[in-house]
């Protein structure tokens, strides 16, 4: 590993080109589909300044304005940066430049997804440890009991042994319900509400943080507002208002 004290992390290099965040960078530098002038980078290298970086072959460098998009993710598509998934909601878009996911979304659910180019507001929404609020509205396969929503926000125990943390659940329908999440484990509404015996038909995201999904039709995205940014950078710890 060849490491040069003046130069900036690779991860975050890739981070603040839009590619990923810096966790999903580890990944693609670990799958060696990263060079730092001509020599196949590892985990920890630095880039120093005037260094050529490519991606697949490609060259990288770093953004110099933050896009955040919300989106309205209809069922069926997937929340990757894969070209090869011709589902992905990034081929989908076809935004003119380098963005990806904060987060995701299953291909079974629908609703407001962000996207970005800044890896470092990735991380500080996506991160469990921040606790940063994620809004859903969810509907199951029969009536719910009287004692599940109670159930639902103490915590509960999924088929791992994990334990979730406690959420906001609110009853809004026979079948349906509102919950407020700070944690983002895989599929967890899902797992949550098989643990009570129920199956999810339908499960759509509402809210991220400050950003909320509003009127917007599904497939439609639009840039957040500067007063939404600014909240959102605030509430996230970058700080404001956000730019580079």
């Amino acid at each position: 590993m060849v490491e040069d004290p003046s130069g900036v992390r690779l991860n975050r290099f890739l981070a603040e080109a839009g590619v990923a965040s810096r966790r999903a960078s580890d990944r693609i530098i670990g799958e060696g589909r990263v060079t730092i002038d001509g020599r196949v980078a590892v985990l920890g290298d630095r880039v120093p300044p005037g260094s050529s970086v490519l991606l697949d072959g490609r060259p990288v460098s770093p953004e110099e304005e933050d896009v955040i998009l919300a989106f309205n993710k209809p069922v069926g598509l997937t929340c990757t940066s894969s070209p090869d998934d011709g589902d992905s909601v990034i081929e989908f878009i076809g935004y003119p430049k380098r963005i990806f996911c904060i987060g995701r979304l299953d291909k079974d659910s629908e609703g407001l997804l962000l996207l970005t180019n800044n890896g470092e507001l990735a991380d500080r929404v996506m991160r469990s440890r921040h606790g940063h609020e994620k809004e859903y509205v969810v509907t199951v396969d029969k009536p719910l009991s009287d004692g599940f929503a109670e159930g639902m926000s103490k915590g509960v125990r999924l088929s791992d042994g994990t334990v979730t943390r406690e959420c906001e659940v609110e009853r809004t329908g026979a079948s349906e319900f509102r919950i407020v999440l700070r944690q983002g484990l895989n599929r967890q509404i899902r797992r949550m509400c098989d643990r009570f015996g129920y199956t999810v038909t339908g499960l759509k995201r509402v809210r991220v943080v400050n950003i909320a999904l509003g009127d917007m039709r599904p497939g439609r995205y639009r840039n957040i507002t500067r007063a939404e940014r600014e909240e959102l950078f605030r509430r996230t710890g970058l700080g404001g208002p956000p730019g580079r």
